[in-house]
């Protein structure tokens, strides 16, 4: 592969860049105030359009998409290094661009899956940045990490499909703006275990829809990427038409979707691990303890040099990762998949915990983006299937190659 970036992406990269200095890291105070001003740890700050306004004009919108009728085209290799640096700040940046989860995995289900009336209806005010989406698939009553384990049921009752079941991390599902449900459920219990399931589109305000609740993740609403919910479908109904691809095909629908979403957040963790460690750097440089720089400690220095090999390491991976995409397919870098996502949660945790160390109290605190950093890192080892069953099915690709 070639690693030097080619004149397009260097040249967004740059456009990007400028977007992130003088727009996006002046914001980021500007956002808390607001969303504490506001009195709801949901809302959605004017920041935040301004934000947006600001990105379409510079031509930095919908960069994610490598269909080019929908999106800016760019192949996965030339978006990595875009994503990475959204990651440098993950709760602007990503949504600013309209680059943010989970309404990226929403729109590429729309655009490879969705019929021409669902894309028209959902995918273009999705692609407009007018609308938010969530996506429901988890369930806190069976292990969701087997995704065979859901039990919401989708019924066939003439012209419609009626919904029951509980879901939660529903993520999107707090944004007031959103108002789309992309659904997983069983139409069919008695079939092939990987074709009982279904993908269907419920807006959000169909009778029998009820958000009993948003979810936390370390104490943090999460709102910039729209929050995450508990909701219960009771007696939903829906027109046959909602129904996403064809009955039984959800399993494959849901793996194709996560496989793109576990890139782009490895993309993005690899711009956090950076903001951590300039961080990081900036702080020992400055802070004296008993005599001398804190960078002139060993261990100080120990903890910056193995960052630096751990970010290297990771980013390579991820590089190696999208260009297989790019050249063989998802399935055909399936492997790879697996490995960043393991890799690179660990890697991001790691660099933003030693960040958080060299600033004592205040890396715990809101006065540094450190603490919400690290509960973004922590909280990618679960999302998109936990570290452990990565490692299975990673292990188990490994030993058929020698059986």
């Amino acid at each position: 592969m070639e690693f030097a970036y080619d004149d397009r992406t260097v040249e967004l990269r740059q456009r990007l860049e400028a977007f992130l200095t003088e727009c996006v890291y002046p914001a980021e105070p500007v956002h808390h105030e607001q969303v504490a001003a506001a009195g709801d740890p949901w809302a959605r700050p004017p920041v935040m359009e301004e934000l947006k306004a600001e990105a379409r004009a510079r031509g930095l919108w919908n960069l994610f998409l490598p269909d080019a009728r929908y999106g800016a085209g760019l192949t996965n290799l030339q978006y990595a290094p875009l994503a990475e640096l959204t990651g440098r700040s993950p709760h602007l940046a990503p949504e600013a661009l309209n680059c943010a989860a989970p309404d990226t995995g929403n729109m590429e289900l729309l655009a490879e899956f969705g019929s021409e009336e669902q894309r028209k209806q959902w995918l273009m005010p999705l692609l407009a940045g007018e609308i938010r989406s969530a996506f429901c698939m988890t369930e806190p009553e069976v292990a969701s990490s087997d995704a065979t384990n859901i039990a919401t049921r989708i019924t066939r009752d003439g012209d419609h499909y009626v919904i029951n079941g509980r879901k939660w991390w529903s993520s999107g599902a707090m944004d007031p703006r959103c108002e789309i449900f992309i659904v997983m459920g069983k139409t069919d219990p008695d079939a092939d275990r990987h074709r009982q399931q279904s993908m269907i589109l419920v807006p959000r305000d169909t009778p029998g829809v009820t958000v009993r609740r948003g979810m936390r993740v370390f104490g943090y609403s999460d709102a910039p990427h729209g929050g995450h919910a508990e909701i219960d479908f009771t007696d939903v109904r829906v027109p046959v038409d909602n129904l996403v691809g064809e009955e039984g095909t959800g399993f494959a629908i849901a793996q194709a979707r996560l496989g793109p979403g576990r890139i782009h957040h490895c993309m993005r963790l690899i711009g956090m691990a950076e903001r951590a460690l300039e961080l990081l750097c900036r702080r020992v440089l400055d802070r004296i303890a008993f005599g001398r720089p804190l960078a002139e400690q060993g261990v100080v220095r120990e903890w910056i040099a193995e960052s630096r090999v751990r970010i290297e390491q990771a980013r390579l991976l991820v590089l190696k990762t999208a260009w297989l995409m790019d050249t063989v397919g998802n399935k055909g870098a399936h492997s790879e998949i697996q490995a960043i996502k393991i890799a690179t949660p660990l890697m991001a945790e790691w660099v933003i915990d030693k960040a958080i160390q060299a600033y004592g109290g205040a890396g715990v605190s809101q006065d540094t983006p450190l603490a919400e950093l690290w509960a973004q890192a922590r909280t990618l080892r679960l999302a998109d299937g936990p570290d452990e069953v990565h490692r299975a099915s990673l292990a188990r690709r490994e030993l058929r190659r020698w059986s």
